[in-house]
């Protein structure tokens, strides 16, 4: 597991702001019996009167007020937890989809920390945290979108590679072509770095089971 960088002046403003990862060998392939077993699980523990106290916990309550200290409103933009549990509400149970979105799925649903996904092939050097350059391209693609005014991105030596919270950038996805990956988690005030641990770990132990079990 690996501690990733802060630019200073987003540390002098977010000082417990980390980033943490780790890269696994994986593929996003099937899920498994096992693996289905764990959201079927997830999904009757968590029904209506539990999904609507889940953002008053501790973890995610911490991510609800560090949304809001850099301009989010989580009643909008949600925290991957809460975003995770009311697509289980409105489908009425956690769909299984691959091994990598399942893994995510049980790791976020049970530590409350968000975990995403990178192809470990296409990155240069180690992740951090900093605020996205002017015009800044969104990815190393021809096409690729600029990064949103104002905001934190996730980035490598090479240019940024993910929005803070937000969506990953185009070339650096998991596909199936993907033999490596790697996962990555933010730890905020409030959040304990023994949850961001179990995240990280959880959700790789799984993709680790999935991938020997092929």
């Amino acid at each position: 597991m690996h501690d990733g960088w802060v630019d200073p002046g987003v540390a002098s403003e977010f000082s417990e702001l980390r980033l943490r990862s780790v890269d696994v060998d994986a593929r996003a392939i099937r899920s498994s019996p096992e693996v289905r077993d764990q959201l079927r699980e997830l999904s009757d523990r968590l029904r209506g009167p539990q999904a609507v106290m889940l953002r008053r916990r501790p973890v995610p309550e911490a991510y609800r007020i560090f949304f809001r200290h850099i301009g989010l409103d989580p009643d909008i933009v949600r925290t991957p937890v809460e975003a995770l549990v009311l697509e289980r509400l409105r489908a009425g149970g956690f769909a299984s989809r691959n091994s990598l979105d399942d893994a995510l799925t049980v790791a976020i649903v049970e530590t409350g920390v968000g975990v995403w996904a990178l192809d470990a092939e296409q990155m240069n050097g180690r992740l951090g945290i900093r605020v996205g350059a002017r015009d800044e391209r969104f990815g190393r693609e021809r096409d690729a979108p600029t990064v949103p005014d104002g905001r934190l991105v996730v980035a490598d030596e090479a240019g940024a590679v993910a929005v803070l919270f937000g969506e990953l950038a185009p070339g650096h996805c998991v596909t199936k072509r993907t033999v490596r990956m790697r996962l990555f988690a933010v730890q905020v005030a409030g959040v304990p770095s023994i949850h961001v641990e179990e995240a990280l770990w959880r959700c790789g132990q799984l993709l680790e089971i999935l991938r020997c079990s092929t």
